[in-house]
C-alpha cells in the first residue's frame, strides 16, 4: 500500500511539474520540391499540459494538427500553441526559398501586402459602417479552420467603379441600350469615311482593347470569382458588364476628343491627356494634372500587374498543368517559361500600335470564336440544365450561403472580378482606341461599348454556364484548383482533349493581352518621362525611352510566370482597379461635356451630316 502511495505521489508530482512547465516549441521546416506552396511544417511541444491547441497563421489548417503543409516559401508563418491550462508559446517561421520560381514569389508576396493595406483599405469597416466578422444566419460567428474569425472586405475603390457606371448609365440616358445597333454598324464600317485622322479602323481599334480585355478574365476570373463567391457572383459579374458599358462610352470619348496626333502621324490619348487637357479648359489645371499623373503611374502599374503578370502566370499554370505528365517537376520551372513568354513577346511589341493591330485583329477573333464555339457546344448539350443554372446564379445572387459573406459579399466578389474583366471605368480602353480612324469622338466611344458586353455578358456567362453543368463550382470539386486549371477541368468533363485546345487559347489570350497592355503602360511612361528620358529613335516606332520600359515590362513577365496566384491577382486587382480612381473624378467633372456631344453626334447622324458609306 505504501510503495502504491509513493508512485502515485511521483506521478502527480512529475505530471503537475511538466504541465507547470513553460511550453518550449521545437518547429522543423522542408521543401518539398522547385514548385511553389508545398512547404511542411512539423511541431514537438515539450511542457504544458495535454492536450494541445496548434493556432497556424495558415487559415486553412486545422487547430488540432501539430503539421502544416502547403506553406509558401520564403515567406513568414507564426504558430500559437495553447494548453489545456491556457498557457500560450509563440514561434515564427519560414520554410526556405530554393528555386528560382520560390525566390521570385518570396521577394514579390511582402510588397503586395504593403501595397494592400494601402490600395484595399476597408474604410466602411473602419468608420464602423458595417461589422465585417461574418456569421451565420443564426448570429452566430463563422471561423476559419485556423480559428480565427471570417471577415469579409469591402475595398472602397471596388464601390467608387461600380458608382461611376451606374451615374454614367443614368447621365447618358441609357446608351447602353439605346446606342447598341449604331455600335454594330460603325463597326461593320458603314460610317467609315475616307481622309478620317488616326492609325486605324473602329474594327482594329475594338480588337486591340478586345485582346486587352477578352481573354484570361473570363476564363480565369470567372472560376476565381466562382470559388469565392459561387455561382451567384455570376449574376453580379452581368449587371457590372451592363452598366460598365455606359462608363466606357463615356471614357472612350473623351480619350479620343483630347488625344494628340504628332507630325509622324502617331497618336497619343487617354485618360492623362483628357485629365490635364479638358480640366484645363474648366480652370481645374492644377487638380488635372495631379490626376494626370497619378493616372499614368497607376497605368504603368496596371501594365506589369493585370496586364502582364496576370497573364503570365495563369499561361504557364496551364501549360505546366497539361505537361506535368510528361515534365516531371515543370511547375517549378514558371521563372523559364516566364522568359520565353517574354522573347515572344518582346518581338512584337516594336511595331508600335499599327504593328499591335495587326497582330489583334488576327488573333482575337478566332480565340474569341473558338473559345465561344466550344462554350455554346456544352451549353447545348446541357440545354434542359439551363433553367437549373440559373436558378443557382440567382438564388445565389440574393440568397448566398453566410459563409460566402452574404448578398454583399457575393455582390463585391461579382464587381470587382467584372471590373478586373472588362476594365470599365478604369480609363484603359481609351487609350487603345484613341487611335481610331475618325473625326467623331463619340462614335468611338459608342464603338466601345460593346466590349463590357461581349466580355462580361456573353464570354464570362457562358464561362459560368460551363462550370456549373461540370459541377466543379461546388467546393468539394474545386478543392485544389484556382482560375484557368479549374475552368478547364470543367470544359474537360464533356471533351477530353478541349484542354489542349485552352493551353493554345489561353497562350494566345495572354500573349495579346500583353502586347496591347504594354501599349498603354508605354503612353503613361512617355506621358511621366518622355521629355526626359531617350527620346532618340532606334527604330521607327521604337525610342530609348520606350526600350527602357519595355526591359522593365518584359522582366515583370519573368516574375509574373513565376508568383503565386494569389500574390499575383491581389497585386493585378490593386494595379487596375485604382486606375478608376482617378480616372473617374475626371469623368464626373466632364459628364456634361460627353452628354452635350452625344446628343450633338445623333443629331448629326439623324439629320444626315454623318453619313453612311456602306
Amino acid at each position: 500500500m505504501i510503495r502504491f502511495i509513493l508512485i502515485f505521489s511521483i506521478f502527480l508530482l512529475s505530471t503537475f511539474t511538466v504541465a507547470g512547465q513553460e511550453i518550449k516549441i521545437n518547429i522543423s521546416t522542408d521543401n518539398l520540391s522547385n514548385k511553389l506552396n508545398d512547404g511542411t511544417a512539423k511541431v514537438e511541444i515539450s511542457g504544458g499540459k495535454t492536450p494541445y491547441i496548434y493556432m497556424w497563421s495558415k487559415k486553412d489548417i486545422l487547430q488540432d494538427t501539430d503539421k502544416a503543409t502547403g506553406l509558401t516559401e520564403g515567406k513568414n508563418y507564426r504558430l500559437t500553441v495553447k494548453d489545456s491550462n491556457g498557457k500560450e508559446a509563440n514561434i515564427k517561421f519560414k520554410i526556405e526559398a530554393k528555386s528560382a520560381d520560390e525566390r521570385i514569389n518570396s521577394f514579390f508576396i511582402p510588397i503586395v501586402d504593403v501595397i494592400g493595406t494601402v490600395v484595399m483599405f476597408d474604410i466602411f469597416a473602419a468608420l464602423h459602417i458595417y461589422d465585417p466578422v461574418i456569421k451565420n444566419e443564426k448570429g452566430e460567428i463563422l471561423y476559419h479552420a485556423n480559428g480565427e474569425e471570417k471577415k469579409m472586405s469591402i475595398p472602397f475603390i471596388v464601390i467608387w467603379l461600380v458608382f461611376g457606371a451606374a451615374f454614367f448609365t443614368i447621365k447618358m440616358k441609357f446608351i447602353n441600350i439605346r446606342g447598341f445597333k449604331h455600335a454594330i454598324d460603325l463597326v461593320r464600317g458603314k460610317y467609315d469615311a475616307p481622309g478620317h485622322k488616326g492609325e486605324v479602323s473602329h474594327f482594329q481599334a475594338l480588337a486591340t482593347a478586345l485582346s486587352a480585355t477578352v481573354g484570361l478574365g473570363n476564363i480565369a476570373g470567372v472560376a476565381i470569382a466562382m470559388t469565392i463567391g459561387g455561382p451567384g457572383a455570376t449574376f453580379w459579374m452581368i449587371v457590372a458588364g451592363l452598366l460598365g458599358m455606359s462608363a466606357k462610352f463615356t471614357e472612350v470619348t473623351l480619350g479620343v476628343k483630347y488625344r494628340r496626333i504628332d507630325k509622324d502621324g502617331q497618336v497619343s490619348g487617354g485618360p492623362m491627356f483628357y485629365l490635364q487637357d479638358a480640366l484645363k479648359k474648366k480652370k481645374l489645371g492644377k487638380l488635372g494634372r495631379v490626376l494626370a499623373i497619378l493616372f499614368a503611374v497607376l497605368v504603368i502599374g496596371g501594365s506589369f500587374g493585370g496586364g502582364n503578370m496576370f497573364q503570365a502566370n495563369q499561361a504557364f499554370s496551364q501549360v505546366s498543368s497539361q505537361f506535368s505528365d510528361f515534365i516531371p517537376g515543370i511547375e517549378g520551372y514558371g521563372a523559364f517559361f516566364g522568359i520565353g513568354l517574354a522573347i515572344v513577346v518582346g518581338f512584337v511589341v516594336i511595331g508600335g500600335i499599327q504593328g499591335i493591330a495587326k497582330v489583334t485583329e488576327k488573333i482575337v477573333p478566332f480565340m474569341a470564336i473558338l473559345y465561344v464555339l466550344v462554350a455554346l457546344i456544352i451549353i447545348f448539350m446541357n440545354i434542359d440544365k439551363t433553367g437549373e443554372a440559373f436558378t443557382l446564379i440567382f438564388e445565389g445572387a440574393f440568397a448566398p450561403s453566410a459563409l460566402k459573406g452574404g448578398i454583399v459579399g457575393v455582390l463585391i466578389v461579382g464587381f470587382q472580378r467584372a471590373a478586373f474583366s472588362n476594365e470599365a471605368g478604369v480609363g484603359s480602353a481609351s487609350i487603345a482606341h484613341s487611335a481610331v480612324k475618325t473625326n467623331e469622338p463619340v462614335s468611338e466611344g459608342i464603338v466601345a461599348l460593346l466590349e463590357p458586353f461581349i466580355d462580361t455578358v456573353v464570354i464570362c456567362t457562358m464561362t459560368a454556364l460551363v462550370i456549373i453543368f461540370s459541377g466543379y463550382y461546388a467546393p468539394e470539386m474545386s478543392a485544389g484548383l484556382a482560375g484557368a486549371e479549374l475552368t478547364s477541368k470543367a470544359f474537360s468533363t464533356v471533351f477530353s482533349w478541349f484542354p489542349w485546345l485552352l493551353t493554345l487559347a489561353i497562350l494566345l489570350f495572354a500573349v495579346s493581352t500583353m502586347i496591347s497592355w504594354s501599349y498603354y503602360g508605354l503612353n503613361g511612361f512617355k506621358f511621366l518621362l518622355g521629355d526626359k528620358i531617350g527620346t532618340q529613335k532606334i527604330t521607327k516606332h521604337l525610342s530609348v525611352g520606350a526600350l527602357v520600359y519595355y526591359i522593365i515590362f518584359l522582366g515583370f513577365v519573368v516574375v509574373g510566370a513565376s508568383s503565386s496566384l494569389g500574390a499575383v491577382i491581389d497585386f493585378s486587382d490593386m494595379m487596375i482597379l485604382s486606375m478608376g480612381f482617378p480616372n473617374l473624378i475626371g469623368l464626373l467633372i466632364m459628364g456634361n461635356e460627353v452628354k452635350g456631344d452625344l446628343k450633338e453626334y445623333f443629331k448629326k447622324v439623324k439629320d444626315g451630316t454623318i453619313k453612311k458609306y456602306k
